[in-house]
């Protein structure tokens, strides 16, 4: 797979309006002080702002955060990250994805620098899905989902999406990969594109395996890898991928066949062009079998007999 290294260029405004939405309350103890992240001054990095939200009900609260989101605080020295310009229209809210709905000025690329976008992006997922029930957020604008730079749909965001904690934008890039996740019997694989933004200095290998750690945000498929598994380190030698968990992967609970999780990894390495063999060892050791079957004690090569797997 080609990586591919791109942010968009887009004019991004706020100028609060009335939105629509589903009835999902948050319980009255679920109230609770919210972060709302602004840009610092020089628009290089993200700082937020904690406020004390008086909404319960989720629909409300989202209206809530966003009149907070487009006003910079008086006492913190930073900027709102949208202009004045876009109009937030609406908002969708459900199964467990927030959708913001902004006109067509939010992709006017005479106000919004490569920078800022990725910034923006980034302090409207940190601060929705801290609202209880909201697992994604998917920008549209118009009635069009936002698009990257290829013409393909952004997709849903998470706060997992950006890898490490935004400090310094210069140091960030989006890059497109490509995971496999399985179906609903735990019997194929499927691919999954992503597009996600992290440091340049996280290796493409750790990305993918803490990305499918993650788990599938595409409808219909489902997750290969436990949410307690644990990386404990990768590094590549000769197109080698060697990656050290600890034991919690030979203890996966997941109902998939016993080679869904070893070749949704593999298979999802081997997408990039320094990956051709992958060696899983646990806690260091090559001496583990695998529900009972499968010995990782060998070198994993690509395989493309499960479903949708794309040579």
């Amino acid at each position: 797979m080609k990586h591919m290294k791109q942010v968009l260029l887009i004019l991004a405004a706020l100028c609060f309006l009335a939105a629509c939405g589903d009835q999902s309350t948050v319980q009255e103890d679920e109230k609770s002080t919210y972060k709302i992240y602004y840009l610092n001054p020089g628009m290089t990095h993200l700082v937020s702002q904690e406020y004390q939200a008086e909404e319960t009900d989720a629909g409300r609260l989202v209206i809530e955060l966003m009149n907070q989101f487009r006003t910079a605080p008086k006492d913190v020295d930073c900027q709102i990250s949208l202009s004045e310009k876009v109009e937030f229209q609406k908002y969708e809210l459900k199964d467990h994805v927030l959708y913001l709905y902004f006109d067509n000025n939010y992709t006017n690329v005479q106000e919004m620098k490569a920078t800022r976008e990725i910034l923006c992006r980034a302090a409207l997922t940190k601060t929705f899905t801290q609202i209880p029930g909201v697992d994604y957020i998917n920008i549209n604008v118009g009635d069009q989902p936002l698009m990257d730079g290829t013409g393909v749909p952004v997709g849903m965001l998470s706060p997992g999406d950006f890898i490490e904690s935004i400090s310094d934008v210069n140091s960030f890039e989006w890059t497109g990969i490509t995971l496999y996740f399985t179906d609903e019997a735990g019997e194929q694989l499927f691919p999954e594109q992503r597009y996600v933004v992290h440091t340049i200095n996280t290796s493409l290998e750790k990305l993918i395996i803490e990305q499918l750690i993650n788990g599938p945000v595409t409808e219909g498929l489902h997750p290969t890898l436990s949410k307690d598994v644990k990386l404990l380190n990768v590094s590549v030698n000769q197109n080698v991928c060697y990656i050290n968990f600890d034991s919690a992967f030979l203890n996966s609970t997941l109902e998939v066949k016993d080679y869904i999780p070893i070749y949704s990894i593999v298979n999802s390495l081997t997408e990039l062009t320094t990956v051709n063999k992958v060696q899983i060892t646990i806690n260091g050791s090559q001496d583990a079998v695998y529900k009972d079957s499968i010995s990782l004690n060998t070198l994993f090569e690509r395989k493309t007999d499960f479903g949708g797997v794309t040579n």
